[in-house]
């Protein structure tokens, strides 16, 4: 973000820095492109338990594993398929006491072979017991590394990296029921993973083995460890239910952090008022302080760098939006991501007030728009494009900024009420949600179609640039008038409340919201004195750029001065003038010249018309004139 926002401040260069090392580890972008698609040989089973037991050391970048895969067979089947890299070595795959025969693919691919055809509908359980030194391969999904010269070991598996340390199912459609790690490490680390910890047993061998259990569905990609010399610091959180904090930090960090990571605690308190209960409370929540820049929203301990409020607010937000519901393609990522970054900006708005989370969305509209083109949606190819699935600018920052027009558009109670729902969805709710899902809930709540809100703002491209004009309309009323041109030509008009603010010389205030559907759309407004100025979307609720407000000459014509509205018209029409006019008489005529209706009133009912072309004629105390009509 390179601009400034006149009259705002704008991000902090450490919370910009804080940022883009954030979507650093949420993409890990030295991956570039991969070509990495659903695979199809592991949609035949659903997985309901993993038990995973690794034997790791910090100090030596090599795993040892043992996992047990309980699974449900979708259809009759006769080998199953996992996801994992041929650089790690499976020594024997065993089922029921039974060694099995199988085979490892330069696909990354494990396939076992059963001994009989399993049944579908069918529960069966089988063990892959492997070793070896995980790829290198961009992702750096199992990490071994050092800080203040003592060894620490890490996963971080988003999006595709799992396969590259265990074996799995790795695609965006079957979670975990639950799962139990046991990590064996040296008995001089504490080692961390998901859910709560149930015991630490020395091995006697200057080893010791912790097991987790995480009793909530749980991707692939969120299932994560790690292993170092971590002090560990609990707080408590909740409202009403409460529920550990539990921190691992570097001895090193153990004192200073303390401070930060009581930010943890008012964070936890708004997303539980606005959205609800904290979704694993039966376990923990916590962090796990880690090397690569940024963090990562691993299902119950977020992986740490450091622990700035921003970041710690839009990991934290991740366990209602990307753990508990889960985006269900790639395509869908800004239903993690562009949710967790508006939650961000909540705490701003919740803890540091209006005027700070003004600032806040106009540095992202900044960002946003230093391109003119991006969808907050992903097509097919974009979604094998790691860089393009983790973008700052568009799923991320616009994706933040399009809740909160929806928001907006919607008002709080509605929007909130929405969100609300779409979390208790119990066809959503620890599974994965896809975009038109979540379009429903809203449109639920609404009352009205919103088709054409995320045509425009989510699966097209591009942003408006306005040019408002106002006008003081005789005594009492202002005329603004709106015009629009399109950074992309995927989106013919971008449709939004707006919120216009007018200004007099004696320091007068008064913020209108004008709903704009069309190019050159006027609205008459009251307004109680003479407008001197005007600004537009002063509180920065609409992604656009190159505006500009400019006040009109106060001169004007009979015909200027009356407005039709809405035009085109569905129902009601409403003739619009200036308080010193009078109307004295209206009649339309249908496109053949013929009249169809009269009236003396300023309100008309045309439900009754056909759709079509009409000429209305008003004759008023200054004289008659002559408007064009649709009826729709």
């Amino acid at each position: 973000m390179l601009l400034l926002v006149t009259g705002f401040v704008s991000f902090a260069q450490t919370e910009q820095e804080e940022f883009n090392r954030m979507v650093e580890a949420e993409m890990k972008s030295a991956a570039a492109i991969q070509n990495f698609q659903v695979n199809p040989n592991t949609q035949n089973y659903d997985i309901t338990y993993h038990e995973l037991r690794f034997s790791v050391d910090p100090a030596v970048y090599f795993i040892t594993g043992q996992v047990t895969t309980t699974f449900t067979a979708l259809e009759d089947m006769n080998s199953i398929t996992f996801d994992l890299d041929e650089a790690l070595t499976v020594s024997n795959v065993i089922m029921n006491g039974s060694s099995l025969s199988f085979v490892q693919l330069s696909s990354k691919e494990l396939v076992v072979t059963f001994q009989n055809t399993l049944v579908s509908g069918s529960s069966n359980t089988v063990e892959v017991i492997y070793a070896g030194v995980p790829p290198v391969n961009g992702f750096d999904s199992f990490v071994t590394s050092s800080h203040n010269n003592v060894p620490i070991l890490w996963t971080l598996s988003e999006p595709f990296g799992a396969r590259d340390w265990w074996p799995c199912k790795q695609d965006l459609n079957d979670k975990v029921d639950s799962i139990d790690v046991y990590i064996t490490a040296p008995d001089a680390y504490a080692s961390v993973a998901n859910g709560l910890e149930q015991s630490v047993v020395d091995n006697g061998n200057g080893t010791k083995t912790t097991h987790f259990h995480h009793g909530y569905p749980i991707p692939a990609y969120l299932i994560a460890i790690a292993v170092t010399n971590y002090q560990v610091y609990t707080q408590t959180a909740g409202i009403g239910t409460t529920f550990p904090i539990v921190n691992y930090i570097y001895p090193e960090n153990y004192v200073a952090t303390q401070t930060q990571l009581a930010e943890t605690l008012p964070i936890m308190n708004v997303y539980e008022t606005l959205f609800e209960p904290y979704p694993f409370l039966n376990e923990k929540y916590g962090h796990a302080q880690f090397g690569w820049g940024g963090g990562m929203e691993h299902t119950t301990v977020s992986f740490m760098v450091s622990f700035g409020r921003n970041l710690i607010a839009h990991e934290l937000a991740h366990q209602w939006f990307g753990d508990k519901i889960t985006c269900g393609t790639w395509k869908d990522i800004w239903l993690n991501e562009g949710f967790a970054e508006y939650l961000s900006g909540l705490i701003v708005e919740n803890l540091d007030g209006v005027s700070n989370f003004v600032s806040w969305k106009a540095d992202k509209i900044v960002d946003i728009t230093s391109y003119p083109t991006g969808a907050v949606y992903l097509t097919d190819a974009e979604a094998t494009n790691v860089n393009r699935i983790f973008s700052g600018r568009l799923t991320y920052n616009k994706g933040a900024m399009v809740l909160h027009m929806l928001r907006w558009k919607m008002g709080d109670t509605l929007f909130f009420q929405a969100l609300q729902n779409y979390l208790v969805d119990s066809n959503l709710a620890y599974a994965y949600a896809i975009t038109p899902q979540l379009q429903s809930h809203l449109e639920a709540v609404y009352g009205s179609s919103l088709t054409e809100f995320f045509n425009d703002w989510i699966y097209n491209q591009g942003y408006p640039s306005y040019t408002i004009v106002a006008q003081n309309w005789g005594a009492g009323q202002a005329k603004i008038t709106v015009n629009q041109s399109q950074s992309d030509a995927s989106v013919t008009y971008f449709e939004m409340p707006l919120e216009i603010r007018l200004l007099g010389s004696g320091g007068e205030v008064q913020d209108v919201v004008v709903n704009n559907t069309y190019n050159g759309q006027e609205f008459v407004v009251a307004v109680p004195f003479v407008v001197s100025n005007v600004q537009f979307d002063p509180n920065y609720h609409i992604i656009s750029k190159n505006n500009t407000a400019t006040l009109g000459a106060d001169s004007f014509t009979i015909d200027e001065v009356i407005t039709l509205y809405p035009n085109p018209v569905q129902d009601v029409l409403t003739i619009k003038m200036p308080n010193s006019l009078l109307l004295q008489n209206v009649v339309i005529y249908n496109d053949l010249g013929q009249k169809v209706l009269e009236s003396e009133q300023s309100e008309i009912d045309l439900t009754t018309l056909a759709d079509g072309m009409y000429v209305v004629k008003l004759l008023t105390s200054e004289g008659e004139i002559h408007k064009k009509l649709i009826k729709k």
